[in-house]
């Protein structure tokens, strides 16, 4: 199984378009660019695209991605679905006569709204297929469990996937996808035994008020903690934690932390990262002083994973 990471941001990118804040003004400065959150796994059976954000052309075009033999969508909101209409081009690319849709998997709550925005699509492009939580997906090679994931009222289809691989020798390799989410209800059976967990890490801190219903890497690590994956892949990284001494901490989108991650022995709270490196050199250090036991991975687009590696 090999994983592309097309995007590891948040839903308007970072940095922020005319945004000040030292997080976006840090990355602006060293060319790091994080687009919407999405990836393309490549099981040796099929390829699968794990949600198709409007950075989806783009990523397409620098990851050299092929068509998919499906789509999954993980929820409602737009940075996760509204790069739909791009997969048109496959399409238009090819002889009419040996075209076959694309099959597209959700849940009925969000294909509620990819119909609004997108009904034009079906049957002809893309071939509309749902979904329930704790039931495996048909008319795929790879078997693939969706798990119900708790983001929200905005986005009360939320699914979280899991992909079971057979590889040479009867090797079974499990990755879990959490996408956005606060939350797990129901199904965690499923979350057992994985060798390659995405876990959303929209802030390091855990907000004093959690609006969005976003996972922090703070609450992240209880999960990591019962489930104890093989490796951790964190995704979804957002600028709205509060950096020490930045003037843009008043912006609307900064949030304060309701009790910051601190280490556990000396108490004194981990610093917020603004930057790749930053953010890898933390996750190492927490990993380590938590005892996780378990390499932790902070995700940059383009960054590819191959399980033979693990």
């Amino acid at each position: 199984m090999i994983v592309k990471f097309l995007g590891t941001g948040s839903a308007w990118q970072i940095p922020e378009y005319s945004c000040h804040c030292r997080i976006c003004q840090t990355m602006r400065q060293l060319g790091e660019l994080r687009t919407r959150t999405a990836i393309f796994v490549q099981t040796g059976q099929e390829n699968i695209l794990i949600d198709c954000g409007p950075d989806i052309k783009w990523q397409m075009n620098t990851c050299h991605i092929p068509r998919p033999d499906a789509v999954l969508i993980t929820h409602e909101h737009g940075d996760h679905y509204l790069g739909l209409d791009d997969l048109l081009s496959f399409r238009r690319s090819v002889n009419a006569a040996v075209w076959t849709p694309i099959p597209v998997y959700a849940s009925a709550e969000t294909f509620k709204q990819i119909d609004l925005r997108f009904g034009y699509l079906f049957p002809d492009t893309l071939e509309k297929r749902l979904v329930e939580p704790g039931a495996g997906l048909l008319g795929l090679k790879t078997s693939v469990v969706p798990i119900r994931t708790f983001h929200g009222q905005t986005a009360t289809g939320s699914l979280g996937y899991v992909l079971t691989e057979v590889g040479p020798q009867g090797r079974i390799f499990r990755l879990a996808y959490t996408s956005d989410f606060s939350k797990i209800t129901g199904q965690t059976e499923f979350l057992s035994q994985i060798d390659l967990f995405i876990i959303q890490s929209n802030w390091l801190h855990e907000p004093l008020e959690n609006r969005p219903n976003h996972m922090s890497l703070q609450n992240a690590l209880e999960y990591i903690k019962e489930w104890r994956p093989k490796r951790v892949y964190l995704i979804h990284i957002s600028d709205q934690d509060r950096v020490t001494g930045d003037p843009w901490n008043e912006l609307p989108k900064k949030y304060p932390a309701k009790a910051p991650l601190a280490h556990p022995v000396t108490g004194r709270p981990y610093p917020v990262p603004t930057c790749q490196v930053e953010w890898q050199s933390l996750a190492d250090q927490i990993s380590q002083d938590f005892n996780l036991g378990i390499p932790v991975t902070v995700t940059y687009d383009g960054l590819t994973v191959d399980s033979n590696t693990i």
